[in-house]
């Protein structure tokens, strides 16, 4: 299987100061890249848990006495951790992108390269599909979707084109949704604004804002002191709130301050932005658009 090189390996890795006898959280693991990394690393006593909800990732898993593969998403990450008997950790490592092989599987939906079903599920359990986004969103759901997600300044003219559509007969596959918002690609532009539209329909059925919300919210309450998250996002929406979680604590209004005005925040960002080197982007142009913050449990 084809999974893609880890993005900001060492840097990522780097910003966890690993200890060798620690215990480590990789929620995204894909192919494994960052776990194998981690493992190095870590000394006998070590412990690293990994999650990924996709069951194709289950083939990637690592032989090690140190290591767990949980098959679920990381929003459950506390829930699953204590199932394990772990309440604290020493680290946490989360890189948001969506795996080349997740995108190289044309049946999954994900790509603009090939017809298929409209699926794009990160995993098979969930029962919300492109298909239900495309046919039974309402008009409002349907802009909020397109124009949130994707950015996209036609998302008005675009859900409108999508609910006379499907009038005539549901939009079952991908060549059809592309077919059907033709008039809104032109050719200079087409592939760029197409990986908008599937990219906006692609986060509604996995919830992956709802998502890293929770994942982040339960970070503090799970890292011992001076543990530390390490985050890589690849658009500006997860950036967003991987930043303003770090800065203020929560994703909207000012931080929270306690009986004599004191900002009391759980997390402190350690150093700035960190982007990939050109030499990287170069051999993988999938880093491209990748920012990796850390911050550490104050």
């Amino acid at each position: 299987m084809s999974y893609h090189n880890p993005v900001m390996l060492k840097e990522s890795v780097d910003g966890l100061l690993i200890k060798e006898d620690g215990v480590y959280v990789d929620v995204t693991f894909g192919g494994g890249g960052h776990s194998r990394e981690i493992l190095k690393r870590l000394g006998k006593n070590g412990r690293l848990l990994a999650f990924d909800q996709d069951e194709d990732a289950l083939e990637n898993s690592i032989a090690d006495d140190r290591f767990q593969l949980i098959n679920e998403n990381f929003r459950y990450i506390r829930q699953f951790l204590k199932f394990y008997g772990i309440r604290k950790v020493d680290g946490i490592l989360a890189d948001f992108g969506v795996s080349s092989h997740q995108f190289d599987k044309a049946e999954r939906g994900f790509s603009t390269r090939f017809d298929a079903a409209l699926d794009m599920r990160m995993s098979k359990k969930g029962s919300l599909t492109a298909y239900k986004v495309v046919n039974t969103y309402d008009y409002d759901a349907l802009r909020s979707v397109l124009f949130h997600y994707g950015d996209l300044r036609n998302a008005n003219a675009m859900a409108k084109t999508l609910m006379v559509a499907r009038e005539s007969e549901p939009i079952k596959t991908t060549a059809q949704l592309k077919q059907v918002l033709v008039s809104f690609l032109p050719k200079f532009k087409e592939q760029k604004i197409l990986a908008q539209i599937y990219q906006a329909v692609r986060i509604e059925v996995n919830q992956e804002i709802e998502v890293i919300k929770e994942f982040l919210l339960q970070t503090p309450e799970l890292l011992n002191p001076k543990g530390r998250l390490s985050v890589i996002s690849y658009h500006s929406l997860e950036d967003r709130l991987v930043k303003r979680f770090i800065r203020a604590g929560s994703f909207e209004g000012e931080p929270e301050k306690d009986f004599y005005g004191n900002v009391t925040l759980p997390l402190k960002k350690v150093g700035g932005l960190i982007v990939p080197s050109k030499e990287e982007i170069k051999r993988n142009s999938r880093a491209r658009s990748a920012k990796l913050r850390i911050a550490e449990k104050i």
